[in-house]
């Protein structure tokens, strides 16, 4: 889903942009008086996984595929404000660094993307929680209903962004992105639904639920889980599928494809999520996984432990 420069007028990407600035600067100062020392571990493995994530396309159908969001699973584990904030910091490395989407258009990307998607994911979450209860089976439900939800939401905000700029009229590029980000939807909610079944078991605490055994264990085996899965995920990148992502699909199908810049950032020094200079295509590519990842893990803790200083020094003051 992202979207490369050309795709978006000026106008859809400075309003967009606009948006994003605010609604990353209103993440920024909830997370200042809520953040907690606890949580600022999990916001960089959250923003490593989903970098390594969405590295890995699989197909879905008729010659397309999808890849993970994300934005719904840290959404339901730090809450919206951090979502934005983790998922704002993934967009900006993979435009900046790995040419991932246009630089002219990055408020777009971060609009559907760190915005939409999680804020959209935790109002579906949050309501139907009290619908359905407060138990393991209730929460995994919820959460694989919210996280649907999010990927159908960011991708209408951007099927609309489309129509606005002249890419394509609405009543194509609407449903055309609505059905095919349906379907990716679907492999969001079962990723999300599993990681939070998962993280349920192995640690409750995530969601309020006092563990049934004061179990470091437990914790750690958690811990364990989640650093494999990147692991894995940057292991496999060689492996992710080829074939154009919803988007690109909607694109050539609706003819507007051409309309995309080819040129990536000057500051893309890994564009196409590859090393320059490397014969093996293959490490090249694991390489570059492992080292977004990382960029990614550094990045989110860094300001999350920059948030977290202002928070503990005004705690201090009011004592």
């Amino acid at each position: 889903m992202h979207i490369p420069d050309g795709f978006v007028n000026i106008d859809v990407s400075a309003a967009t942009a606009v948006l994003s600035a605010g609604g990353l600067g209103a993440s920024i100062a909830v997370l200042n008086k809520r953040l907690q020392p606890s949580r600022v571990p999990l916001m960089g493995l959250s923003a490593a996984f989903i970098f390594a994530a969405q590295m890995l396309n699989f197909p879905v159908m008729g010659g397309t595929s999808g890849h993970l969001l994300g934005a719904a699973l840290v959404a339901m584990l730090l809450g919206p404000a951090a979502a934005t904030v983790v998922m704002s910091s993934v967009v900006i490395l993979q435009c900046l660094i790995f040419g991932d989407g246009g630089l002219v258009s990055l408020g777009a990307n971060l609009f559907n993307m760190a915005i939409v998607a999680p804020w959209t994911a935790y109002l579906v979450f949050s309501v139907f929680r009290r619908i359905a209860g407060l138990g393991t089976r209730a929460r995994v439900a919820t959460a694989a209903f919210g996280a649907w939800c999010s990927i159908v939401a960011a991708s209408f905000a951007c099927a609309i962004e489309l129509s606005v700029s002249g890419s394509a009229p609405a009543g194509i590029v609407v449903p055309a992105m609505l059905f095919v980000h349906m379907v990716i939807g679907a492999a969001e909610a079962l990723v999300t639904a599993s990681a939070i079944y998962f993280l349920s078991r192995h640690k409750p605490e995530l969601f309020g639920v006092k563990p049934k055994v004061e179990a470091t264990a437990g914790r750690r085996f958690a811990w364990a889980g989640i650093t494999a899965g990147v692991l894995l995920l940057v292991i496999n990148t060689p492996l992710a599928s080829t074939l154009p992502d919803g988007l690109e699909s909607v694109a050539e199908s609706l003819g507007f494809a051409e309309k995309s810049a080819e040129a990536a950032p000057a500051t893309a020094i890994m564009a196409g999520y590859t090393i320059p200079g490397f014969i093996n295509e293959y490490l090249a590519t694991i390489l570059a996984a492992a080292v977004g990842t990382m960029l990614a893990f550094a990045l989110s803790l860094v300001l999350a432990r920059v948030l977290v200083a202002p928070a503990k020094d005004k705690r201090a003051i009011n004592r």
